[in-house]
């Protein structure tokens, strides 16, 4: 009984201490699926067909249907349009697909509201690329004013707001074009006599082409990008390899971020979680092993 003690007891105690870090592991990933939930929901009973909205002057502005039909758009499929950028280049949506993209919607005679939120948004794109590749992802800036948002309209603002990033682009839009992606965003904008009343929001879509996020207000946290990033880049990715898929999750849970610098860092607290927890078992099979040597019959 003694014996049984001495060399269950230190076995017991480190698969506590084994279990209590893996439930804490568990955790992150739950809120982190928490998170995902609710924010991807759609507005209960919202018919996206029936709320499409009509962009017509002087119309109310109402910002709980507006952020209904907001999020009534999330799963939906974006169509395909195309665009013409600075350069009058056309650039097709579908050209896009294949990783995820960002997509915000600004008139260029919007001389408050609309170049302080892309100027917030150039530092959070800035930081989200900093902490997930370069090439991670991309960046549609669509001037949604369409017969005076024109390309060189659209260029200029970029340049005024001195955004020079790879896989940004600042493109105009028909007026049918426009119509139907609000629709497909969920993306509402009201005539008034001074510009126009519309949602603050940039729209994250997955590589699939479907709304996956709608990112509110004129300066978002950073984390409010990353993380749904995240969860598409390597929660959601179907990997080559297994190494390739524990690549990913290891990037998924140890990629965070540091509110006091306003930067995301790599936590190697889980891996010195996993060696203590890997020591401590290594161990107590040592232990075990050496107490039935000494008990055996020689």
């Amino acid at each position: 009984m003694t014996i049984s003690k001495k060399i269950f007891g230190p076995f017991l105690i480190t698969g506590m201490l084994f279990m209590s870090s893996a439930f804490a592991v568990d955790g992150h990933e739950h809120n982190a699926t928490l998170h995902e939930t609710t924010a991807t929901e759609a507005a209960p009973g919202q018919d996206h067909d029936a709320a499409q909205h009509e962009h017509t002057k002087g119309a109310d502005y109402d910002e709980k249907t507006a952020l209904a039909l907001s999020q009534a758009a999330i799963g939906q499929t974006v169509g395909d349009y195309d665009f013409l950028d600075g350069s009058g280049k056309t650039i097709a949506l579908e050209s896009l697909h294949g990783k995820p993209l960002l997509i915000s919607l600004i008139y260029t005679s919007c001389y408050h509201i609309c170049p302080t939120v892309t100027t917030n948004l150039a530092k959070t794109v800035e930081i989200a690329r900093e902490a997930l590749g370069d090439d991670s992802f991309s960046v549609l800036t669509i001037g949604f004013d369409t017969p005076n948002d024109t390309p060189d309209r659209m260029r200029l603002f970029a340049k005024q707001r001195s955004i020079n990033i790879d896989n940004w682009h600042f493109v105009s839009a028909s007026a049918a074009t426009m119509k139907h992606l609000g629709s497909d965003l969920g993306f509402s904008y009201f005539s008034t006599g001074n510009g126009f009343d519309h949602m603050i929001q940039a729209t994250l879509v997955d590589a699939d082409g479907k709304v996956y996020r709608q990112i509110y207000g004129m300066a978002p946290e950073p984390p409010a990008l990353v993380e749904p990033l995240k969860e598409i880049l390597y929660g959601e990715q179907v990997a080559a390899t297994p190494i390739e898929g524990w690549l990913n999750n290891i990037k998924l849970f140890c990629t965070v971020y540091d509110p006091t610098t306003g930067r995301y860092h790599f936590d190697y607290s889980l891996f010195i979680a996993l060696g203590v927890a890997l020591v401590m078992l290594g161990a107590t099979a040592w232990f075990i092993v050496s107490a039935w040597r000494k008990t055996s019959p020689s």
